[in-house]
């Protein structure tokens, strides 16, 4: 399940914040999974990486709104 831009600009604040929780709890499983070698997809690493820094981009946009108000 690839985190898309489009789906992470309808996210609010505190959703963002979860999602990031929540993909960050998944890549250190995959990091666990890897380093005992029973990780079955090594693109999945990648994937995770890419869709945690969608979510941080949008929060620092949306941070960024915040302080010009």
């Amino acid at each position: 399940m690839a985190v898309k831009f489009s789906e992470v600009v309808e996210l609010s604040k505190p959703e963002l914040l979860a999602k990031s929780h929540e993909l960050r709890q998944e890549l250190f499983n995959l990091k666990l999974q890897k380093a005992s070698s029973q990780l079955e997809k090594p693109s999945r690493l990648r994937d995770l990486r890419r869709g945690i820094a969608r979510v941080e981009t949008q929060l620092s946009v949306l941070r960024r709104q915040e302080a010009q108000q």
